[in-house]
Formats: structure tokens, C-alpha cells, sequence
């Protein structure tokens, strides 16, 4: 590798003094097409060159902006006059225009949804926002449960159902895409629609809409759990190793996985003398003290733990 230089100053390779210099903009790099040396590996690609003739050009020519983003109507590309009464240099504006602004400011609120389906994924959108705030979710959920909505509803799949009801099935199934599982009764809590609606729009989306979602397995929920119960490290790590020894034999196989999970940290807590009881691990998993009493003795039973409780 040749000591890195300015792209500027290079005009001729100085391995072999040839003048056939290749941009690599993919990979960043600056390459000689006759014998392959890498003259630069850290390229940074400027984007095309705008002439500007002034500083003020170069500023009203730069590309700036927010991206795009499903989790808006309008895709976040529609201008947003603010409800602030200053212009763009931070100066109010005379009081013999503010009721024009006004007047503007109204109109572009309702130019901004144009037709039913706007309506429709402008209140859709809100829900889905509001109720990943209360679930704590990533963006790339959000995202993700935005686009299954929106197909949703480009096939027509929301006519004679609730708007909520598919917006809570959609972060349902997002979250089992993304691998970041939570379970029907938390999305039911969060967006106050019944757990037996959510689960048969979920169910009737993932058949018209072709999803294909595999299910969920304990060792999804292990860490979550874990961490809401102040739980070691050395705790999460027995848990997984007991999950994995349960698949190994086949013990998860047509258990919930929920519970699974919980009995399984209910074990490691004891064996790495972090106990918790088993109300404190059943408040957290969202199950009954009776399925993990019933899966930690089959655990135990099964992998041959002995626990002194």
C-alpha cells in the first residue's frame, strides 16, 4: 500500500508512472488501472461539483434536508410554515402581515392531506408513532411497520376494520421481522385494542400481504427480561445455555415462548444466587406464576438440575 496523498495532487501512479487513474467512488479508493495499486484508500466522494460564483450561491445550492421517512403521509417531503412569527433571519414579522401568514399557515395545513388515503395514513401514522413511543421502539421498526401499513392499505386490506387494530398488528408483525419481539398483550396495552383483534388483523395480514415471519423463540425475550430484573450478565448467559440445552432436547417444542424464557431465568437467577421470586419473574414476562412453576420443574426434570428452593 503506497502512503496516502492528496487526491489533487495526483496525476501519475507512482509505482508505475502511468496516468491511468481510476476513482473507485464504491469502495472509496483511487487505483491505477495499469498495475492495480491502491494509491488512495480513503476517498471521499464530494458529490457532483455546482458552480458557484459566490459564497451566497454555495449556500443556496447545498443539498440539505431531511430524508425520506415512511412514518409520514407525505413521506416528510411537504414544507412546514412554522407557528413562529419571524422570518428566516429571526426578525418578527410586521403585524400588518401576520394575518396573511396566518391565513398561509392554515391553508398549507389543509392543502398538506389532499384525499381520503392521506387522511387516513395522516391519523394511521400518528397511532403507529404514538404507540412505538410507549412501547420504547427503535426507528427502523417504526419504519418498517410503516411500510406494512402503507401496503396494507394499497391493497385495500383496512376497509371494515379499525385503523387502530391494523396499526397495532403492523408493529406486531414489524417487531417479529426485526427480531425485537413483544408479545400481544404489551402491544394491546400500549394501544388500547384488544389482544384477540390484534391477533386475528395480524393473522389475516400476513396471509394477504405474503409475510414471512418466523416464530418466535424464548431466547428473543432472555435479555429483555433479564435486564428489567436487574440481572448479571452470568445470569443472561446461564439462561441462554439452559434454552439451548431445552432446544437440543426438544423441550420448547409447542411451549410459549414467554414463558419458556421466564422459567428459564428463574433458573439461572438461583443457580448464579441472584434469586428472584417467582411473582417478580411472572410481572415482567406478562405470565402466570403457574407456567413458570410448571416449565422450570420440566427444566429442571429434564436437564437433570437439581435446585434447593
Amino acid at each position: 500500500m503506497v502512503d496516502k496523498v492528496q487526491v489533487e495532487e495526483v496525476t501519475k501512479c507512482p509505482e508505475c508512472g502511468s496516468e491511468h487513474i481510476i476513482r473507485d467512488y464504491e469502495r472509496g479508493e483511487l487505483v491505477c488501472g495499469d498495475c492495480g495499486v491502491v494509491i488512495n484508500d480513503l476517498q471521499i466522494d464530494m458529490g457532483p461539483e455546482w458552480r458557484a460564483f459566490d459564497s451566497a450561491q454555495g449556500e443556496a445550492r447545498a443539498r440539505t434536508g431531511s430524508p425520506i421517512t415512511l412514518t409520514r403521509h407525505d413521506k416528510g417531503l411537504s414544507t412546514e410554515i412554522g407557528w413562529k412569527n419571524k422570518d428566516s433571519y429571526g426578525k418578527s414579522i410586521p403585524s400588518r402581515n401576520r394575518a396573511q401568514m396566518y391565513r398561509l399557515r392554515k391553508w398549507q395545513r389543509r392543502i398538506r392531506v389532499s384525499n381520503a388515503t392521506e387522511r387516513n395514513l395522516a391519523f394511521a401514522l400518528s397511532e403507529l408513532d404514538r404507540v412505538a413511543s410507549g412501547l420504547g421502539l427503535p426507528r427502523n421498526i417504526r419504519e418498517t411497520a410503516a411500510m406494512i401499513y402503507r401496503n396494507a392499505v394499497n391493497k385495500n386490506l383496512i376497509r371494515g376494520r379499525s385503523i387502530e387494530g391494523v396499526v397495532a398488528s403492523s408493529l406486531y408483525a414489524a417487531c417479529r421481522q426485526c427480531n425485537v419481539p413483544r408479545t400481544l398483550d404489551e402491544i394491546s396495552a400500549a394501544s388500547r385494542v384488544s389482544r384477540k383483534e390484534i391477533g386475528r388483523t395480524y393473522r389475516f395480514m400476513t396471509r394477504e400481504l405474503n409475510l414471512k415471519l418466523m416464530p418466535t423463540s424464548p431466547q428473543d425475550y432472555v435479555s429483555r427480561f433479564a435486564s428489567e430484573l436487574k440481572l448479571s450478565g452470568e445470569t443472561i448467559t446461564k439462561g441462554y445455555e439452559i434454552l439451548k440445552q431445552a432446544d437440543q432436547l426438544e423441550i420448547t417444542s409447542g411451549r410459549g415462548p414467554t414463558g419458556m424464557a421466564a422459567a428459564a431465568i428463574y433458573i439461572a437467577s438461583i443457580m448464579t444466587s441472584e434469586r428472584r421470586t417467582q411473582r417478580e419473574v411472572a410481572d415482567v414476562a406478562g405470565v402466570t406464576e403457574v407456567t413458570i412453576r410448571n416449565r422450570y420443574k420440566e427444566l429442571a426434570e429434564q436437564l437433570g438440575i437439581d435446585l434447593e428452593i
